[in-house]
């Protein structure tokens, strides 16, 4: 196909406004009686900005549309009801072809035209998508069909088979059009284009305007108008942007934080691989939040099966990966949070953009470590946005918030007195002996007591990335000072220091302790913080509660011939002295002694491929002065080197 568009024509076609203000109804858009009956029960009450701009010129304009809109904003019903209102009942034959980029999509906007066409009498939409029975969408296509909403894979298989004819197709919708080019669908979209008749029109929707879409307008479509809901590639104005900076490896308790501290939160959890989204989910199953996870490695049922109860608010969190969450339509979401900040911009605008929607508020979190800031100034660069600072919440902060909202729940709870009336008396008798803040006390402390116990003694995580220099620079000079303290005995707060009886003379690293401690230390594996490592042996921090299991299941361990001992680190004991004693890193022989290396006459010689002893013998070197009396009388000391490669080597013996 020709390119229809000149090369530069794109970035010059017309931008309409919206047509009217607040006060448009649909009436006066020019929709039809029968779907105005239709939205008004699915309680439609005034278009949104872009079915302001798009409905009435589908109506009564032609050339082609580019609509630029973040998701949610109501684009299904922009182009739902004009392609509804000029379908041909009477014609049995496909006459608009939706395209959306995943089956979650795809059967979300054919059940909306489904509820739009309620009373369209003789009106058929048919969901086309692969991981269902291709055999049953092809017998409702042989009983006909007017408006097919498909999956870009699927879809080209039918055509393949001649199951579907396209020639009868007087629209054609891109939904999503952004994100099917990051799918790898641009070959699909113009495979499927070419069997769609020259003179059909065209809709194209997208959230982003990267090349590859201006590349598919100018060859396909015909003098495109377009309709900008807002600035292009900026998020949605209801959404609050924050982050928060934390250590990498604390980026999990400061995302249990945030939960914590927000009650109430229902949303969804990005994470960059499904791996990733997995371990994610398992660990906030496990520690009692409710939560689910959506990633591309679930088979089909798993996946409908874990968006349907999100969307039932069964499930209060979701971790999923950007391609599995692109068909979760849910329009409450009070946050989205960026476990892991993308590499597009254009991808964390679609995240943004999925809370904040049908007038509500929401907001975008991102947990960071420092070397992420660089992706942050880029989004805020990008989509002009301003991100807020924030601290992690502390746990004060955190079981404050989860008490008000106790009381706050409490205050609205509904009391069915009937069915109250006969277990009062017998629970009065049972508790009047208690006052009302005593039983009040009891209340608080049943329900908050894994909260309580969660948060004693629990470290601050926070990185502040808005104090002075002068506070960063003397805190890092702080830390710097602490770092050189190896020997120290305290322990940073809310952890415990522990001596063990083994060092990296023997060969012993932080990797070693990390693999005793998950070998042997039985239920959830105990968080450990600073390891320091001296000649003979080791002081570590655990946290508190883990304390005790560490040392009971470390005692007794061996390694590679040392029995294990370990304590909490006693401040007033000098471990270096109850060391065996040693002359320097290469001294005197460790417990159990060296094992002596062969005289070098007994050594085996390396081998070049010439005899050694066929070669010359090299004139002797004369001694240096003095050498000769240092050496005589000194004790033959063995050959001896240090670390895991001793231990390796005796243990491959």
């Amino acid at each position: 196909m020709q390119d229809i568009i000149p090369g530069e024509q794109l970035q010059s076609a017309p931008v309409a406004a919206a047509d009217g203000g607040p006060d448009v109804s649909f009436a006066d858009l020019g929709v039809r009686d029968d779907l105005l009956r239709a939205i008004g029960e699915m309680g439609f009450a005034s278009p949104m900005p872009i079915q302001r701009m798009v409905i009435p010129h589908l109506l009564s304009s032609e050339g082609d549309v580019v609509g630029l809109a973040q998701t949610g904003t109501g684009k299904t019903a922009a182009f739902g009801l004009p392609v509804l209102q000029r379908v041909d009942s009477d014609n049995n034959q496909p006459q608009a072809l939706v395209i959306a980029p995943t089956r979650e999509l795809c059967l979300q906007i054919a059940g909306d035209m489904a509820d739009f066409s309620r009373y369209l009498d003789g009106v058929k939409i048919l969901p086309v998508y692969g991981g269902s029975s291709i055999e049953s969408q092809i017998r409702a296509l042989r009983k006909g069909v007017q408006v097919v909403v498909a999956t870009p894979g699927r879809l080209i298989d039918l055509i393949k088979r001649g199951e579907v004819n396209l020639d009868g197709v007087h629209t054609v919708i891109l939904d999503e059009a952004d994100e099917m080019l990051n799918m790898g669908f641009l070959d699909d979209i113009n495979e499927i284009l070419s069997h769609v008749p020259e003179d059909r029109k065209m809709l194209m929707f997208s959230a982003t305007m990267p090349k590859e879409i201006a590349g598919i307008a100018r060859r396909f479509m015909h003098d495109p108008v377009e309709f900008v809901a807002g600035n292009r590639n900026e998020g949605t104005k209801n959404v609050r942007h924050i982050y928060y900076m934390v250590k990498a490896q604390d980026k999990y308790l400061a995302l249990k934080r945030i939960a914590d501290n927000n009650p109430d939160i229902y949303g969804i959890i990005f994470c960059r691989t499904r791996r990733e989204t997995q371990e994610i989910a398992d660990k906030l199953i496990a520690d009692g939040y409710n939560a689910d996870c959506l990633h591309g490695d679930l088979g089909q049922a798993q996946r409908d099966l874990a968006m349907k109860k999100f969307r039932d608010h069964v499930t209060q969190l979701l971790v999923a990966t950007d391609v599995a969450a692109r068909g979760l339509d849910v329009d409450d979401l009070s946050h989205v949070i960026n476990y892991a900040l993308p590499d597009d911009v254009a991808v964390y605008t679609h995240r943004s953009g999925r809370t904040g929607r049908a007038h509500r508020t929401g907001v975008s979190v991102a947990i960071i470590h420092s070397r992420e800031q660089g992706k942050l100034r880029a989004i805020e660069k990008r989509m002009g946005v301003t991100f807020e600072h924030k601290l992690v919440p502390t746990p004060e902060h955190i079981i404050e918030k989860q008490i008000y909202a106790l009381a706050d729940r409490i205050e609205r709870a509904e009391v069915n007195e009937e069915a109250m009336a006969g277990y009062m008396p017998g629970v009065l008798k049972k508790l009047e002996w208690l006052s009302g803040v005593d039983l009040l006390k009891r209340v608080l402390t049943l329900e908050f007591s894994r909260l309580l116990a969660y948060y004693s003694n629990m470290p601050d995580i926070d990185l502040n990335a808005s104090g002075s220099r002068k506070e960063r620079v003397k805190g890092e000079k702080k830390a710097k000072a602490q770092r050189g303290d190896k020997d120290r005995r305290e322990a940073e707060q809310g952890f415990e220091r522990l001596y063990l009886n083994i060092g990296k003379a023997s060969g012993f690293f932080p990797g070693n302790l990390m693999e005793i401690i998950n070998k042997n230390v039985k239920g959830s594996k105990p968080m450990v913080g600073r390891i320091d490592l001296m000649p003979d042996y080791t002081l570590f921090d655990v946290r508190k509660e883990d304390a005790g299991r560490v040392i009971a299941s470390i005692k007794g361990d061996d390694f590679y011939g040392t029995r294990l001992y370990a304590e909490v680190a006693d401040p007033s004991k000098n471990y270096a002295s109850q060391q065996p004693q040693r002359k320097g890193w290469r001294g005197a022989p460790a417990k159990g002694g060296w094992k002596q290396d062969k005289p070098k006459a007994e050594r085996g010689g390396r081998s070049s491929g010439k005899d050694r002893k066929d070669r010359p013998e090299r004139e002797a070197r004369p001694a240096k002065p003095g050498r000769q009396a240092r050496e005589a009388g000194k004790p033959a000391e063995s050959k001896r080197r240090h670390g895991n490669f001793d231990i390796f080597m005796n243990k491959k013996k």
